[in-house]
């Protein structure tokens, strides 16, 4: 199989038409999302295009964490890249939530612990979501002086409604797993340490479907869920490009890896 080679941070098992990736930061305890990591999520997803034969995709993160999102601490800083560097690899996270919905067959996203920002994006590029009674969802970048990007903004909008999208990328509100239960971000909330089972059980069910089917639904309910996408993300990443360029941006970045409330002034 293509993708059966060795990855530096995704372990991946394959039980007839179910497929499950676990991507595993082994560095880091809240497993952010590189640069290098996000490729190699990208890098699969690619490869899946092709596989005729799956039904579904588990996609999970540790068994503590789900992804704590992009890890500012990753690559050049902002003042050594000029503004067409900055552009190529603002779509990193693009692609890889891009990449991801585009998977053909059912997309699962089994959820432990926290569930944040650019981890957030990954969860809503997948077709069900299912989690921990003790998860997490918080999206902080308007607390970082930038806007939520990566496409998730018409996701989330078709998953809980303008309200409810509004209370997590503008007030930053942190909700639990019974909360995402009752909005529609999340399919079933289960025992902590057992979202895993939930999302293989679930997979399972999938995987006794004809393949052709499975991938026919899938594309038109994303077609009808999703055809304004394109059209309402499209300044995404030149939004969070200018958001650099004031200096609240650099207070949000600056106020949270100094573990202290941020001070915006507007600028």
């Amino acid at each position: 199989m293509p993708w059966d080679r060795d990855w530096q941070f995704l372990q991946i098992n394959r039980d007839g038409r179910v497929l499950t990736v676990r991507f595993e930061r082994s560095d880091s305890d809240v497993n952010p999302l590189s640069a290098a990591l996000i490729s190699e999520l990208i890098e699969l997803a690619h490869l899946l295009e092709d596989d005729f034969e799956l039904n579904a995709v588990v996609l999970t993160g540790t068994q503590t964490v789900f992804s704590a999102g992009y890890d500012l601490n990753d690559g050049k800083s902002r003042a050594e890249l000029g503004l067409a560097e900055r552009r190529v690899r603002t779509k990193l996270g693009p692609k890889l939530c891009e990449a991801w919905e585009k998977i053909e067959c059912l997309t699962i996203a089994s959820i432990e612990g926290w569930c944040i920002g650019g981890g957030f994006a990954l969860a809503v590029s997948t077709d069900l979501r299912i989690a921990g009674q003790g998860a997490h969802f918080y999206v902080p970048e308007i607390e970082r002086g930038m806007n939520m990007s990566w496409g998730s903004v018409p996701r989330s909008v078709a998953l809980i409604g303008p309200s409810k999208t509004k209370r997590l990328f503008v007030l930053a509100e942190k909700i639990d797993a019974n909360t995402a239960l009752n909005w529609g971000l999340v399919d079933e909330v289960v025992p902590d340490g057992s979202a895993y089972e939930a999302a293989l059980k679930m997979a399972g069910r999938a995987a006794q479907m004809p393949p052709v089917g499975v991938r026919m639904c899938i594309e038109g309910i994303n077609a009808a869920a999703f055809a304004l996408a394109k059209a309402v993300s499209t300044m995404d990443r030149d939004q969070y490009l200018l958001a650099q360029t004031g200096d609240d941006f650099q207070e949000g970045v600056n106020s949270f890896l100094e573990k202290r409330p941020p001070k915006f002034t507007g600028e």
